[in-house]
């Protein structure tokens, strides 16, 4: 099993790749402030490891006895942040894995958890794919994300490309490999999303990323505010992240360094304006919550942030021991139906207490997914255009076809 040590990530990382590429000032920038995790990445490298090890006993070690694997499962299933749904969640992944192997007329090579290197690319850049298929002239690079942030798609990942270009620089030499195609997992999010390009078109993308690459180890180039900003650890208090943020009437028809109108500005701001001030306001929101954020933080430390103070947020009543309170006031002479309400758990909660196989055979016939609301989003994201419903039918939730098939 890979540890801990073999998780370390790189100064030029593969999973911050797309801000040091987009941004690359922000990588010496953060080494001012120090290492941190959270109950979410600890949770995804449990299930990592989940995924790891069933992996292992299907293609690395086939000859794992039942005994070893359980023994090494029921040690994970020991770890405080385990849940049942992992191991559904898990399986979703592993199926996806098999498919793909399953697919060509003899066994491929798969590699599970395979630290591969592109410092060819960015200096001493590393990283762990989580599952490298090769046959013939085709390399699949696989990556599991546990997380129920937003979806993450396949295309022009830049991410999966390091991980691809490490593959083929190690594999290239056994492997003729003329076709990459990258695989993003999440289940949880039901999103499975797949990419395929060419070596050509790899090694293209390299030499532009290499010249990034070059300006994020210095420490130079521009900075470049955007979507990388939110894992990035100077989020808060990135000083041209702040100049940008406020300067929201650079938006407007007036000629900021004259104050003259350039012309006649309209009482009422056009459908164009509206949009480009959408987009400046969404990074200003997420901004505003990281500044809250570390302000906060700040004021806990017991340092000081002239203007603001901790005071005690609002909190409701709970009784302390619901159970007995209950009790006497039933002895009281009041109804336990009256002191009860009697719901369902939600289907999140029933999922985690059921087998995936209950849940496909039983389960899944019950289950509906309603047309979503509509709802705004930038014109590069990669979900279709909203259409509204056609009937009644689809406007309140759809129709479940196998209860149409029950009731025939």
């Amino acid at each position: 099993m890979i540890t801990s040590k073999d998780r370390a990530h790189a100064l030029l990382s593969a999973s911050a790749s797309e801000r040091w590429i987009c941004c690359p000032p922000s990588v010496r920038l953060e080494e001012q402030f120090p290492e941190s995790t959270s109950v979410y990445a600890e949770e995804g490298t449990l299930a990592h490891e989940i995924c790891e090890l069933k992996l292992r006993k299907i293609f690395v070690e086939p000859g794992m006895t039942d005994r070893t694997f359980n023994t090494r499962l029921n040690k994970l299933k020991k770890h405080e942040l385990y849940k049942p749904e992992m191991l559904r969640f898990t399986d979703e992944y592993v199926d996806y894995i098999k498919e793909i192997a399953y697919s060509y007329p003899s066994a491929p090579s798969v590699a599970v958890e395979k630290r591969v290197t592109y410092g060819h690319i960015a200096r001493d850049g590393f990283g762990t794919a989580d599952c490298i298929i090769l046959y013939g002239n085709e390399i699949h690079v696989i990556d599991f994300k546990y997380g129920t942030g937003v979806p993450v798609s396949a295309e022009r990942n830049p991410q999966l490309s390091l991980y691809a270009a490490g593959a083929i620089a190690a594999y290239s030499m056994i492997y003729p490999i003329q076709k990459v195609t990258l695989h993003v997992i999440q289940p949880r999010l039901h999103n499975f999303s797949k990419w395929s390009t060419t070596i050509a078109a790899l090694q293209e993308w390299e030499k532009l990323v290499k010249e990034r690459a070059d300006l994020a180890w210095e420490g130079k180039g521009e900075f470049n505010q955007g979507k990388w900003c939110t894992f990035c650890k100077a989020a808060a208090t990135c000083r041209h992240r702040m100049e940008e943020n406020i300067s929201l009437e650079n938006c407007t028809t007036t000629d900021k360094d004259s104050e003259k109108v350039l012309y006649p500005v309209p009482p009422l701001i056009s459908n164009e304006e509206v949009g480009q001030i959408l987009e400046r306001a969404q990074q200003l929101a997420s901004w505003v919550k990281k500044l809250e954020r570390y302000a906060l933080d700040t004021l806990l430390r017991g340092e000081a942030v002239p203007g603001w103070k901790l005071v005690e947020g609002r909190s409701n009543r709970t009784i302390i021991d619901i159970d007995t309170a209950f009790t006497k006031l039933q002895e009281a002479g009041y109804k336990e139906a009256v002191l009860y309400n009697r719901i369902p758990i939600s289907l999140t909660e029933v999922e985690k207490l059921i087998s995936k196989e209950d849940y496909t055979e039983i389960l899944s016939r019950y289950v509906q997914k309603p047309k979503g609301k509509p709802t705004l989003a930038l014109e590069s994201d990669k979900r279709p255009v909203y259409q509204a419903a056609v009937s009644a039918e689809e406007a309140f939730g759809g129709c479940n076809t196998f209860l149409k098939e029950e009731n025939l």
